[in-house]
Parts: structure tokens; sequence; C-alpha cells
């Protein structure tokens, strides 16, 4: 009878914490374009899509069915009025991805403002997931070209390569965390998408969104990228924001040997010198220890997302959308536990216990 009551109750809070920030999450990004809004609103879908991946519920057939079951609860927990169809449901799943992105910097930035987190120190890191169904090889690929018998491919997956995970045809998922001595290990930004991704496309656009009172962000070699430091370490007038990239350096990114192309290079705005100033600061005592926070934190934050999530076998879904919109509700319901965990006076990262409970 006591597991039952805390159940509810533990859901309930849960989908009463989402409702403000979805809610939010939907005035920042409007819909846009010809056609009537829907009659049930993003935030309702959102919130609706946080709960069944809340239970771990792994297919969409399998999250309408809870849902349905109690239409009634959940509703009045959302306030809201109007339930959809299982139709409507499996259509919005797949559009949902864009708010959630938008959720996870809203509660990041909410967190920050009530003393959670401390933004100070952050690192990024990109993790793949395999996706569902037979491989579908490259050579195959390039024709497209499905071989006989290879039935329920992911025709939207894609080979990608990483040091901890190996070649992997799937998707990935991008996310910056926080990295300080002490405190919570909190995902801040998060993307998600096919397995192929460059850091280089990724990126860039979570450097715009980082908090003010960010420091330092640490990378692995993927990210080494003149681009990304610039964007870090300089606003777009040369002046220096106080910020540091550690990041160590790529072969493939250094000086070309041409010793005429070496000029041209370092009379490109100083770059030349500035990147080296940045590998000094790297190797320093300073610049060492605090890059030993990004092993302690994002490397393993993968891990305990895809324990809690179970994915560290392979995806929930086939096809890019249907998975962007599963990881980023998964790393929102991440920061939810982070926060209702806190609520319960426990100051740490340890939310498998909630998820147990629902």
């Amino acid at each position: 009878m006591h597991d039952r009551a805390m159940e509810g109750t533990c859901l309930a809070s849960l989908v009463r914490m989402a409702v403000p920030v979805c809610q939010e999450a939907q005035r920042r990004c409007p819909r846009t374009g010809p056609g009537r809004k829907p009659e049930i609103e993003d935030w309702v879908m959102a919130v609706l899509i946080m709960t069944a991946v809340a239970k771990r519920k792994k297919t969409k057939a399998a999250q309408y069915r809870f849902l349905s079951e109690h239409r009634q609860q959940l509703l009045q927990w959302m306030g809201a009025d109007r339930f959809p169809s299982q139709s409507t449901y499996y259509e919005r799943y797949r559009r949902a991805h864009a708010l959630f992105e938008t959720a996870l910097e809203i509660q990041s930035e909410r967190a920050a403002r009530a003393g959670i987190i401390d933004p100070t120190h952050v690192a990024v890191d990109k993790s793949l997931v395999a996706a569902r169904g037979p491989l579908w090889h490259k050579s195959d690929r390039k024709k497209s070209r499905i071989p006989k018998g290879l039935r329920g491919v992911d025709c939207d997956s894609d080979w990608g390569r990483s040091q901890h995970d190996g070649w992997v045809q799937g998707y990935s998922y991008e996310v910056v965390v926080t990295c300080g001595k002490k405190g919570l290990v909190w995902p801040l930004l998060a993307s998600a998408d096919t397995a192929s991704k460059s850091e280089h496309a990724s990126f860039p656009a979570k450097i715009e969104k980082l908090p003010q009172a960010t420091k330092t962000v640490a990378a692995d070699a993927g990210y080494d990228s003149n681009a990304h430091a610039e964007a870090i370490e300089h606003n777009p007038s040369g002046r220096r924001t106080g910020r540091r990239f550690l990041c160590p350096e790529n072969p493939r990114n250094t000086p070309p040997e041409n010793p005429c192309e070496r000029t041209r290079h370092r009379n490109a705005g100083g770059q030349h010198q500035r990147r080296r100033q940045r590998k000094e600061y790297f190797q320093s005592t300073r610049g060492a220890r605090l890059y030993a926070r990004r092993a302690e934190t994002v490397e393993p934050f993968n891990g305990w997302f895809k324990a809690l999530f179970e994915l560290e076998d392979r995806v929930w879904h086939r096809g890019l959308d249907n998975n962007r919109t599963q990881l980023l509700a998964a790393m929102f319901v991440f920061q939810l536990l982070l926060r209702y965990n806190r609520k319960r006076k426990r100051f740490n990262g340890q939310v498998k216990w909630i998820l147990d409970i629902l």
C-alpha cells in the first residue's frame, strides 16, 4: 500500500515539475508558418512523452497504452482538458525533440539561479548508441540498396566512430555537463542526431548558449578546432571573454608544413599564437587539474544515463526524429530526477531509486 502511494506521489511530482518548464519552452519556440495551431498544445504532448519515457516504455504503442490507462490522473496533474488520439500521439512524438532541447536549457537556467548547480566548469562529449535492426553496410548504403533478407533495417541510422565504442551504426547524442570539483553532474545542454554527425557541426550552437558563469569548457581531441576555441575565448570583436577551452591537440589540425602556408596561418588574426597559448595553459598544472575533471564527470555520466534508460545496447525506436525525441526526453527526465532528489533532501546524483518506484 505504501509503495502504491509513493508511486503516485512521485510520478505526480515529476509531472507537475515538468509542466511550467515545458510551457516556457513552448513560449520560447512557438509554432510558425501557415495552418491553424493544434488543439492540443505542444507542452501537453511533451509532458505526456516525458511521463512515458520516465516509465521506460520503449515503444510508442506501450507508451500510449500506459498514458491512456492513466489519462484522468495525468490530465488532472497537468491541468489540461484534452487527451490526444493514438495517431496524434505518434505524429507529434516525432516533432517534440525541438521543445525538449529548449526545455533542457530552461531547466538548467532555473537550476543555476536556485543554486542547485555550478556551471563555472563544464565538459562536452558525444556518445553513440546502436540502432535497432540489422546492420546496413556502407557499400550498400552508398548504392541506396537494401539486400534481400535484410528486413527491419533502420535507414535513418548511420555509421560513426568513437574511441570508446569503435564503429557503431546508429545514433548519437551530444551533452554539455557541469564538472565542478563538487556538486551535481548536471546535463546543461544536449542534442541528438545520427552517429555520423560531426562534433564540428553540432557543438557551435551550444557555445552560444553556455551560461555566463562558465569559465572553462573541456572536450576531447575530436573537438579540437580553432573555430571552437575562438568562439569560446573571444567575442566577435576579438576581446577575451575570460573563458578557457581545454582540449588536447588533434594532429590533423596542426599548421601545414609549407613555410608560406605557416606564415599565412600566423598572420590570420594571430590564431597560431593563440593556439600555442592554449596548449601551454592546457599543459600547465592548473589546466591539467581542470581537464582531469572531465574524466570524472561527462564520461561516467554517459554510463549512468544509458544504464538508467536502458540504452547500453540500442536505441528505443527506428527513425531519426523518433530517437531524437526519446533521447532528449530522457535527458530532460534526468534533470527532473536530480531536482526531485534534492527535494527529498538527497544532495547527490543517485536517482535510480526514483525510476524504480515509478
